[in-house]
């Protein structure tokens, strides 16, 4: 077990057994892909994953890593589609599980997005709603007119929105921290979720946060990266109440990355917040 007694919450996880991009194959690209992603990020064990190829095996990597809850967030993207009913079948039955939706409104047309928001929502119980707007077929803003009648109901509803941007994304002209600042002042009373922390934009995304308190960092497996020590000099003072603790795993080692966030250097009166008090409050758990 990881050697902490503190509650964790870790805001962004899938097991490799959902898809072949997380892993799920040996001697497939998207095997090698996870491989190559695990070096990059840090993993002492590039292959640790390998636990994950079956749900007994996931659900005692978060048991052994000290994680009481694990945020299981669906996709749909041109590339990946891990839809919200798989989601919410993986996490039936399962406490420790809490399922995110997903929706594509540019390639399902705004309609049948919302009702899908609804359906996920009311339907499935999951506690919010992944977009990529960056990996879109074309990649668009955050900000795009597309996106608004999302981000409406997802307010309505009281859900947060995860937006998903990082250095993988197709075109870093789109990992857009003002973007996002847009949407926030557009939609006061949205919660929003940027995984990945938008990184490399670092002091850009903090900048947003700063200015928006609706505004939440979750650099993941990005925390760890060139240039991420403003996040946790930010997360220690004015952001924390905004900043979300997350492994990204399949992509960084479960255990070892709640090990090696608890070397970061956070003061003591800050890293409840940050490892549960600020998740659970925006997933009303």
């Amino acid at each position: 077990m990881s050697t902490t007694t503190q509650k964790i919450i870790d805001f962004r996880s899938r097991p490799a057994f959902l898809a072949e991009f997380y892993g799920a194959t040996p001697g497939t690209a998207g095997y090698d892909t996870a491989r190559w992603l695990n070096r990059r990020t840090g993993s002492l064990d590039d292959a640790h994953f390998h636990a994950s190829f079956t749900l007994d095996g996931y659900l005692e990597e978060i048991r052994q890593s000290g994680i009481i809850r694990a945020v299981v967030v669906g996709r749909d993207t041109p590339g990946l589609v891990v839809g919200n009913q798989r989601i919410a079948e993986l996490c039936a039955g399962h406490p420790e599980l809490v399922g995110l939706g997903s929706v594509d409104p540019q390639a399902r047309g705004v309609t049948a997005a919302l009702a899908s928001v609804e359906h996920a929502i009311k339907g499935l119980g999951q506690k919010g709603i992944n977009l990529e707007p960056g990996f879109g077929a074309p990649a668009l803003h955050a900000d795009d007119l597309l996106f608004l009648p999302i981000y409406d109901a997802c307010q309505e509803l009281g859900v947060p929105v995860c937006l998903m941007s990082g250095p993988t994304t197709p075109d870093l002209a789109y990992n857009d921290p003002a973007a996002v600042g847009r949407v926030a002042r557009a939609f006061p009373r949205l919660s929003i979720i940027c995984y990945h922390g938008f990184w490399p934009r670092v002091n850009e995304i903090i900048g947003v946060a700063f200015r928006y308190e609706n505004v939440h960092l979750c650099p993941d497996m990005y925390l760890f990266a060139p240039g991420s020590a403003a996040y946790v000099e930010a997360a220690n003072g004015v952001l924390r109440e905004q900043f979300l603790f997350g492994t990204s795993y399949p992509f960084r080692a479960m255990r070892q990355t709640v090990d090696d966030f608890l070397r970061l250097g956070w003061k003591d009166e800050v890293l409840d917040k940050l490892l549960y008090g600020n998740a659970k409050r925006l997933l009303q758990l």
